[in-house]
């Protein structure tokens, strides 16, 4: 049995502005605080949480035979949601690899590099982790409308768990601007797919302000229930690691979710004692689109959005909705927030392909970051790091095939040869 969950969630589970400190109703519609238009937060008392019961009853659940307890987020429910196991949306996201890398350990110069790849959930991207928390609490709102403005990933996996909760779905895409794979998941699992003329930070700002009136219950990382499901990287991750913190955690950063996700996470399994010491974070941003690392190098004076541009479609933002909790959870972390270029972006990835386990082009940019950090010397020779891949190889093949039919560093370019056995005898003998 169970026995960790406390008996009651009241003021143990709850809802908090982190701009004014009001402390909303626990189940509320609105995904913002209504006092002051700040960013919500899911709150809880950790001092009713032992963590090596914690640690024992998620271990016990992967053996389980109900989805909510082989689900990588709901086995860890107790840092997720206060849900019913009716209310919980589960399609087996999670459980995604933690896979060594020590070729790569070499390229970026730090001592050893793991990486934690979220691509492998249902949809193809970490997203899924976010969107089971987000619309199994829609669920038990008796939400009939989900919504979310996209760039692509949020989109797709928003639609599939709306269609197996039997909810409608909306999404709102840049036109022009979002990969035909991503795009092609959203139309697949039946949402109502708007392409828009602007940028994913206009269509987030029209879904915002249309959603109360439309009834729509948006589920973009701007809901704080997103964000606790994405808290399950970290959870999952330092399962693995024996609950040993590396010395570093590297991720790309867009709207920032996973910034603040990741950070609340781990400050949170530092005061439960699940970890002994906390990690520092580097997060890095395309140089066409980085906002973040703009106010991070101006000392967090002021963040001044930017038209976002970037092959990396996934993190192309220019003004992410989640600053003030990224830029907090950086601080919380000694982290450090760094740019890199789209040609390093496509460089690090082709790498990571190589390695046979591939990624997105937003992902490797958590990898180019690495190596910028280490010949900075900000990132130490001996670190050990963990670096999370946010999305799927088959998100973009476009830009994988633009890559290798290019001029490019570590391209793989296709060898045309003539249709009899001395041509490929001749071909075979290059490999």
């Amino acid at each position: 049995m169970i026995t960790t969950a406390p008996t009651s969630t009241k003021r143990v589970v709850y809802l908090r502005c982190i701009s004014c400190g009001h402390e909303p109703e626990l189940w509320q519609i609105a995904p913002q605080c209504e006092e002051c238009g700040g960013l919500l937060e899911v709150a809880r008392d950790l001092s009713r949480y032992d963590a090596a019961s914690l640690r024992a009853d998620w271990e016990a659940r992967r053996g389980g035979l109900a989805a909510r307890d082989r689900s990588g987020v709901w086995r860890f429910r107790e840092m997720v949601a206060p849900l019913e196991p009716e209310d919980m949306v589960a399609r087996g996201e999670g459980n995604t690899g933690l896979y060594a890398a020590p070729g790569l350990a070499d390229w970026a110069g730090v001592g050893d590099l793991r990486l934690k790849h979220e691509g492998e959930n249902p949809t193809g991207s970490f997203k899924d982790r976010g969107m089971t928390a987000g619309v199994s609490v829609a669920r038990r709102l008796g939400v009939g409308t989900v919504a979310c403005a996209s760039t692509g990933n949020t989109s797709a996996s928003l639609a599939s768990y709306a269609a197996m909760a039997g909810m409608s779905c909306v999404v709102l895409v840049p036109r022009g601007k979002t990969s035909a794979a991503k795009l092609g998941q959203a139309v697949a699992y039946g949402a109502k797919t708007l392409s828009i003329r602007g940028d994913f930070d206009l269509a987030l700002a029209l879904l915002q302000k249309l959603a109360p009136e439309l009834g729509l219950y948006v589920l973009n990382s701007v809901n704080p229930w997103r964000l606790e499901g994405q808290k399950t990287i970290m959870l999952e991750t330092l399962e693995a690691l024996a609950w040993e913190a590396p010395d570093w955690i590297a991720l790309p950063g867009g709207n920032l979710g996973n910034t603040s996700a990741f950070s609340k996470a781990l400050v949170e399994m530092k005061e439960l004692g699940l970890i002994d010491r906390l990690p520092r974070i580097a997060v890095t941003q395309a140089e066409g689109a980085a906002p973040f690392a703009a106010a991070y190098a101006a000392g967090w004076s002021v963040l001044r959005p930017v038209e976002a541009e970037t092959i990396a479609t996934a993190i192309r933002i220019g003004d992410p909705v989640n600053y003030p909790k990224a830029s907090a959870g950086v601080r919380a972390l000694d982290g450090v927030v760094t740019t890199v270029s789209d040609s390093e972006i496509m460089d690090a990835k082709a790498l990571v392909d190589r390695m046979g386990v591939g990624c997105e082009p937003s992902s490797a940019a958590g990898i180019a970051g690495i190596r910028k950090l280490r010949a900075a010397g900000i990132i130490e020779k001996e670190a050990s790091v963990v670096a999370v891949l946010t999305g799927h190889l088959l998100k973009d093949p476009d830009a994988t095939w633009a890559y290798h039919t290019g001029s490019n560093p570590h391209a793989n370019p296709l060898a045309a040869v003539d249709a009899d056995e001395r041509s490929i005898r001749a071909a075979m003998e290059v490999l």
